[in-house]
């Protein structure tokens, strides 16, 4: 099983989007995945509902996909906010993670990305060297919110691989 985590709570993202991707394209294949979407967070605290989804979503699983967004320059305080209310040994250590950033800018979130890396290796989390940096994300949906840049979805698909043989 991998849980694809699309790291922010705001509706209708381009994050989810894209995560909803990663989610088809790993069904395609015959894996077995779900999506944690970060707007089922519903307070800001460790709480009953924090603690069964951390049981669903996190505990359980060896493996992560991360869909993240670039805010200011760095990931989103939801995503920190998920990670620091999360029982971090049994959540993240020794797991293995894919990382993906998605942004309106031309960067892709590559800053974020490395931030977000360095905080999982500091919680003994194995993060894929193969991150994923999707820029002008926005340029890249169809009116409905589907990616359609081939490009992107080659590179989608290049790092799906890897990271199942990871």
């Amino acid at each position: 099983m991998i849980t694809i985590i699309a790291g922010t709570n705001r509706s209708g993202s381009n994050t989810l989007k894209i995560a909803n991707y990663y989610l088809q394209q790993l069904t395609a294949v015959g894996e077995t995945a779900q999506l944690f979407d970060l707007q089922l967070l519903t307070s800001l605290s460790k709480d009953d509902n924090f603690i069964q989804l951390e049981k669903k979503y996190l505990i359980p699983i060896q493996k992560f996909i991360i869909i993240t967004p670039e805010y200011n320059g760095t990931f989103s305080g939801i995503l920190k906010l998920m990670i620091d209310n999360s029982d971090v040994k049994q959540a993240f250590n020794h797991k293995k993670i894919a990382l993906t950033g998605v942004a309106s800018g031309r960067a892709g979130n590559l800053r974020g990305l490395d931030q977000l890396t360095n905080c999982l290796h500091y919680l003994k989390a194995e993060v894929m060297p193969n991150k994923l940096p999707i820029s002008q994300v926005h340029t890249l949906l169809n009116p409905q919110g589907v990616l359609t840049d081939d490009a992107t979805m080659a590179l989608i698909e290049t790092q799906i691989t890897q990271f199942l043989n990871y």
